[in-house]
């Protein structure tokens, strides 16, 4: 079985002002704070998650 790619996420902007929807997906990628950051499988489910959301993540290969 192969190893899956990994990716660093991390939220660079807050949650205030945005679309609910947005906040459910950021949730949903288990990311809190501003500056936290999670390690996510590179799969087309969170690229997908990642490009409704990307004016507030910064994403690291």
């Amino acid at each position: 079985m192969e190893k899956l790619k990994s990716m660093k996420i991390t939220l660079v902007r807050s949650l205030i002002g945005t679309k609910k929807k947005h906040r459910v997906i950021i949730q949903g990628m288990g990311l809190r704070k501003i500056n936290h950051a999670v390690f996510l499988p590179d799969l087309p489910s969170t690229r997908g998650m990642i490009n409704k959301t990307a004016y507030l993540l910064k994403v690291e290969e």
